[in-house]
């Protein structure tokens, strides 16, 4: 009898062995390396951005919120905090705490609704920025395209003398790397403020960041002129080099046969 059960009993053995030996194994639900941040969902009271500094929306952007609130039903009106949190950044300079609760107010939205918007979208700043605000795409066609936007940010942080998410001690200028913002045809490019300047080089970069600088701090003098937004190039838009290279005929359609046919 002992020969008989012997086997079933080392098998039963082996086998409890073998889930003792091996690691316990946990499956993470994002594979993704955590970039903890302190700056993208929580506020942190500061001297320049806490809920006891007041805002409030001047007559004539008081009059803009009419008119954007005039775009929505009456019951849907917190449709409207996306404009609206634009206009009190445009005034304020950045999103700060009081403009989020001011613009809740106007809406009769809870506050927690409008922190997630401007929280979610990264046109917002919850923090302060300079005067002139640098965002240079570092995606794919800009990296591949006209000099590659290495060299552009480079010479950014070389004319600037800043990094990356910083500002100068002057207040002027606040520089980021940024996603495409759909000018890839005229890679390399920078949005300033509202504005594009693309097709760059790092000799126009710097040439440009001089001249917004200087039309700052040497007003009334003969300070460089502020290039005109679009390509630095010469080129007026997005145009071939070599003229234009296709869409030169009328295009197909149920009223053009082939003309062998």
């Amino acid at each position: 009898m002992a020969s008989k059960f012997t086997p079933l009993f080392l098998r039963t053995a082996v086998r409890s062995a073998c889930r003792v030996s091996r690691p316990q194994q946990t499956r993470a639900f994002s594979l993704s390396a955590q970039r903890p941040s302190d700056t993208l969902m929580v506020h942190r009271n500061t001297p320049d951005n806490n809920p006891s500094i007041p805002f409030k929306f001047t007559e004539q952007n008081e009059a803009i919120i009419t008119e954007i609130l005039k775009r929505y039903p009456p019951q849907y009106k917190k449709a409207a905090v996306m404009p609206i949190l634009d206009l009190g950044q445009r005034q304020h300079g950045f999103t700060s705490i009081s403009v989020m609760n001011e613009v809740a107010r106007i809406l009769e939205m809870p506050p927690m609704r409008v922190y997630e918007v401007a929280s979610f979208y990264t046109m917002y700043n919850r923090t302060p920025v300079g005067k002139f605000h640098v965002q240079a795409c570092t995606t794919t066609p800009c990296q591949l395209g006209g000099c590659g936007s290495d060299v552009i940010v480079k010479a950014i942080k070389e004319q600037l003398g800043i990094n990356q998410g910083e500002t100068t001690p002057d207040g002027l200028f606040t520089f980021l790397e940024v996603e495409c913002l759909g000018a890839c045809v005229n890679a390399p490019m920078v949005q300033i403020n509202d504005d594009y300047y693309e097709d760059l080089t790092p000799e126009t970069i710097k040439s440009l960041l001089s001249a917004l600088k200087e039309s700052v701090t040497d007003v009334g003098k003969s300070a460089k002129k502020v290039p005109a937004p679009g390509p630095l190039s010469g080129r007026d838009t997005c145009e071939n080099s070599a003229g234009l290279t296709n869409l030169t005929s009328e295009p197909w359609g149920t009223e053009t046969t082939r003309q062998d046919l």
